[in-house]
């Protein structure tokens, strides 16, 4: 049997759709053994309608943690999605380290002072290649940090469909050094199937790069709706068992614990 984790999943503390109860009551019916928590926490910007309010932090981790308390038909663990920035490393650990979490996800969505997601019109006139290179340098950027436990959808750059107009392979295969270098883990998040691109983050041809670099892995719906927990996450288990993975990772107290994977 698979040992079932989803720790990218976002209540209405932030931008999604229903409350945690209502998560953990999907994510019991989906079969799985934890649910995380990851609301998205922005620490340069606290207006912004997509992230948690700073003055909820508390609030939210104390919920999470009644939720744990109330509830031993599943584990509940408490993370956040951070969004990186380079330059304010420091500012971003004082925020952290005190805070009592499962895990930390590192995010990037932001190129200067504009996010990647967001439309579009992002791309209008930009040479796309340069965009994938530097983006992907954000994300080395954010591997190297030391702050992160795993990395949000490794290539939102594609989000759109944005293609690279070479063979990306050495782009994923120096996050994949740098994943395995630094201690990170790789997420396989599958709710790039709903967006224009219509494919999982990262692109599943070169996950055998990860795994040749020794990089675990969790699954994660990035879900901002109870009826996308766990989304196609059979599909993903075929995907890894043919790239060869075996085991899968799961987090508590920022420690990470490998489970055998049986796919």
């Amino acid at each position: 049997m698979i040992y079932k984790t989803d720790y990218h999943i976002h209540s209405n503390y932030s931008d999604g759709k229903a409350s945690p109860e209502e998560f953990v009551k999907a994510a019991l019916q989906a079969g799985l053994n934890e649910i995380g928590f990851s609301e998205h926490l922005n620490l340069f910007y606290n207006d912004l309608s997509w992230c948690i309010d700073h003055s909820r932090v508390n609030e939210y981790i104390k919920h999470i943690d009644l939720l744990k308390n109330s509830t031993d038909e599943i584990i509940v663990r408490t993370g956040f999605e951070v969004d990186y920035f380079i330059g304010r490393e420091i500012e971003t650990y004082n925020y952290l380290s005190p805070l009592k979490l499962d895990y930390i996800i590192g995010s990037v969505h932001y190129m200067g002072d504009s996010t990647v997601d967001n439309g579009r019109e992002f791309y209008n006139g930009k040479d796309i290649d340069r965009l994938y290179i530097d983006y992907f340098d954000i994300v080395c950027e954010a591997i190297s940090s030391g702050l992160f436990d795993f990395i949000a959808h490794l290539d939102l750059i594609k989000i759109f469909g944005f293609k690279y107009s070479r063979d990306p392979e050495p782009l994923y295969r120096h996050l994949a050094e740098k994943m395995a270098r630094h201690y990170v883990a790789l997420e396989i998040n599958t709710n790039g199937k709903n967006k224009p691109v219509g494919e999982y983050y990262p692109d599943i041809r070169f996950l055998h790069l990860f795994k040749e670099a020794g990089v675990p892995v969790c699954v994660n719906s990035d879900a901002h709706y109870p009826a996308r927990v766990g989304e196609n996450f059979d599909d993903v288990y075929k995907i890894l068992k043919a790239v060869g993975y075996n085991e899968m990772c799961t987090f508590r107290n920022r420690e990470r614990y490998i489970v055998p994977a049986e796919f």
